[in-house]
């Protein structure tokens, strides 16, 4: 596409090429459902009831829900999603999408589970990416203690984190260290296979731990070119400024910062949890503040590309194209190597693949892992479609548009 040329995400024939008009219809019940919250509701009570308990619902799950927002039960079944999104210049990020069991024998089940995706990505030749949760391999009540504990002071990120590991006792330092040595096997693979690391945001009670090992991560494999990245959630208030905090960092110790951009996967939970400790909410006030905060995050990482990798993982159509007028105005190739769009799959394809036609770098975040074990991200898709206003209704306008259109 020319530069000056208009990126456009209404066109459906685009957004829906790879989809069969089985597949479509399908998806067109789903979403149709998902519009209903009291059947959102009752299906997302009854159906991790139902797994546990041993009813036969797997076939019905499978060819609903699963196969719109999920690769496959194994690595093997995702290569087949892989290569049909290949086919339109899609790439894909991987996710093991198994929620984290402690133990350390489980921590330790993840790290390798998480090499295993690396290699499997490495071998590929549309999965640049991969995404981690520190939590499938750290204990949650650690993270939580340090994060305690570095919330005192005002001194940098990096020195309160020190003096928290400091101030821990010997089992737990100890403890720390085999969360640390999981996370530099991880990144030392990726670095090695080239495949990026994309470390995913927690809970605000856990998260400066989180940002702090991640940064070190950075530190020692992001010079000169990317491997780690961190996601900064813009829906949470001090973000931006953590942001522009975490480039100056970079710009000290000469490492390029990667950052996803979200806007935020836990508000709710967040707000609540505010509201019974009685702390300030770090949730933003209002949607205009964190589409502000975004759309300001998008303009000052393209303002600082060369130190800067950015992926816009985003389901919001005017941050998406505020995005390519800003690479546009700037000179910048759609395809630059340091900008790469994203969004969930089985959502939002017509921003993907009209992105992907333009010539922009874009991929599909894509789960796997077994039916069981992935209910709980099946339940945050059926509940994020219901409760993001609009969200549903758009994707089941841009579905029957294109089944309109196929008509002969």
């Amino acid at each position: 596409m020319n530069p000056g040329s208009e990126i456009s995400f209404d066109n459906t024939e685009f957004a829906f090429q790879y989809k069969s008009e089985k597949e479509l219809r399908k998806a067109d019940f789903l979403f149709s459902s998902m519009s209903h919250p009291w059947l959102v509701t009752l299906g997302t009570s009854i159906t991790p009831w139902a797994i546990r308990a041993g009813l036969p619902i797997n076939r019905i799950i499978r060819d609903t829900i699963f196969a719109q927002f999920v690769g496959g039960e194994t690595l093997e079944e995702t290569a087949m999603v892989a290569k049909k999104l290949e086919k339109y210049h899609v790439d894909v990020i991987l996710d093991y999408g198994v929620e984290g069991k402690e133990g350390e024998i489980n921590f330790d089940n993840a790290c390798n589970e998480f090499i295993r995706v690396i290699n499997y990505a490495s071998s590929q030749r549309n999965i640049p990416f991969m995404s981690i949760k520190v939590t499938g391999f750290a204990r949650f009540a650690l993270l939580e203690k340090l994060d305690g504990m570095m919330s005192a002071g005002k001194s940098t990120l990096m020195k309160r984190y020190l003096q928290a590991i400091d101030s821990l006792a010997a089992e737990e330092k100890e403890e720390w260290h085999r969360v640390r040595h999981r996370m530099m096997r991880i990144c030392e693979t990726a670095a090695e296979k080239k495949v990026g690391v994309l470390v995913d945001a927690e809970e605000t009670w856990i998260q400066d731990p989180v940002d702090a090992l991640t940064i070190l991560m950075m530190d020692t494999f992001n010079k000169g070119r990317l491997v780690v990245y961190n996601t900064i959630q813009l829906y949470r208030h001090d973000r931006l400024k953590f942001l522009t905090d975490s480039h100056e960092a970079a710009a000290e110790r000469n490492f390029i910062l990667g950052a996803k951009c979200v806007r935020g996967a836990y508000m709710e939970k967040e707000r609540r949890r505010a509201e019974e400790k009685n702390y300030k909410s770090p949730i933003q006030p209002d949607k205009e503040s964190t589409d502000r905060d975004y759309n300001a995050a998008i303009e000052f990482c393209l303002a600082n590309i060369e130190r800067v990798g950015l992926i816009v993982a985003s389901h919001n159509e005017h941050s998406n194209l505020y995005a390519t007028e800003l690479m546009q105005k700037s000179n910048l190739p759609l395809n630059h190597p340091h900008i790469h769009f994203s969004q969930l799959y089985g959502m939002s394809d017509n921003i993907t693949f009209n992105l992907a036609h333009a010539g922009c770098c874009v991929s599909k975040y894509l789960p796997f892992g077994p039916i069981k074990e992935v209910i709980p991200y099946l339940m945050r898709r059926a509940q994020e479609n219901t409760s993001v206003k609009g969200q549903t209704g758009r994707e089941l306008g841009l579905i029957k548009k294109e089944l309109q259109r196929r008509k002969p």
